[in-house]
């Protein structure tokens, strides 16, 4: 099954441990952690269901290319990382 990680700026907000999650595609290795877990969904996605501005989303070190549809695939054994990026000065 597919590993999601959620970096340490996620998770001073909501409690994401690592955790392996069945899905083919982002959007449904997505689902399946927001079904444990909905309060991280606000973080990660908009109202549209879009990945927010300042969001990143990579699957096996390659940043996903559809931030709206989230079709990028996801293989058996490949690791998905979701990270906030940090703006400021």
């Amino acid at each position: 099954m597919p590993r999601i990680v959620f970096t340490s700026n996620l998770q001073r907000y909501v409690t994401c441990p690592e955790r392996e999650v069945r899905g083919t595609t982002v959007a449904q290795v997505l689902a399946g952690v927001f079904a444990d877990t909905p309060r991280i969904r606000d973080y990660v996605l908009d109202e549209q269901g879009h990945v927010r501005t300042h969001v990143h989303i990579y699957v096996d070190g390659c940043r996903i290319t559809d931030r709206e549809r989230l079709t990028d695939a996801v293989q058996e054994g490949s690791e998905v990382c979701v990270l906030q990026a940090l703006s400021g000065g």
